[in-house]
């Protein structure tokens, strides 16, 4: 006969954090999104701000986020979240802000508004998820799609002739002087994960000291996107996506700067 386990007498070893919902995900299986919210709202837990955070979520995958993350969210139009950041945080000095965006959101049509923003050293945090592809509206060419990349714009891969190189946003914005904390980061394996949650609690220490902006790019998969199986998708990753985009901070405070 076999043992009886008593609820009581196991051990928990993971729990979902009450600051995320428990809506479904609409997310893709193997999408990092999913793993980006749920590090991003373990951080908010375990630093106890649940109450003082709004979070800016704009269009593409990166919308559903309002619904998975139980804080104050606000949605704005597609490319604007960072406007709509700064506007939050200046009437709301108090509260920890950050905007939530994807590589087709942020390095596209929010081009200018992130440039900008980070130039003003606008005290907040911006999650760029990238993913190289636009996920949400049919795998288009993105920005940061790779060279020779085949989307559904093209077809026969990305070439520089007709579509230019691969857009480092990141490595551009490290170079504006409001720019306070600027790290890359990915979720694809258990070691990246850890050091994706590092980089976002040290951002939220860092908008306390009202030095800048705070940009985490995280370098992630879109398995339906990229037609690929979960599993592909991370070795994709780390054959193709991170010798074009490194992990590793691009520009970290100083002592004399705190």
């Amino acid at each position: 006969m076999s043992q009886e386990i008593l609820l009581e007498d196991m051990q928990c070893v993971y729990q979902k954090p009450a600051t995320l919902t428990d809506d479904y995900m609409h997310y893709c299986p193997g999408c990092g999104h999913a793993v980006a919210h749920k590090i991003l709202m373990e951080v908010v837990q375990e630093m106890g701000i649940q109450e003082d955070i709004v979070g800016v979520a704009p269009v593409g995958c990166s919308v559903f986020a309002y619904n998975y993350m139980n804080i104050d969210m606000q949605e704005a139009a597609h490319g604007r979240a960072s406007a709509a950041a700064t506007g939050i945080k200046r009437v709301l000095p108090e509260k920890y802000v950050f905007a939530y965006q994807g590589d087709g959101d942020l390095a596209a049509i929010g081009t200018a508004e992130t440039i900008h923003t980070i130039n003003r050293g606008e005290n907040i945090l911006i999650v760029f998820i990238n993913n190289g592809i636009y996920g949400m509206t049919g795998g288009q060419m993105a920005p940061t799609s790779l060279l020779g990349q085949k989307t559904s714009t093209s077809p026969y891969g990305r070439d520089v002739e007709h579509n230019g190189y691969p857009l480092k946003i990141t490595d551009l914005i490290a170079h504006l002087p409001g720019a306070y904390y600027v790290t890359r980061q990915a979720v694809h394996t258990p070691n990246t994960v850890r050091k994706f949650k590092k980089a976002i609690k040290n951002a939220f220490e860092f908008q306390k000291l009202k030095k800048g902006t705070c940009f985490i790019e995280v370098v992630s998969n879109c398995p339906s996107g990229w037609k690929m199986t979960p599993k592909e998708t991370l070795a994709y990753i780390e054959e193709k996506m991170l010798p074009e985009y490194p992990l590793g901070d691009l520009k970290v405070p100083t002592q004399n700067n705190n």
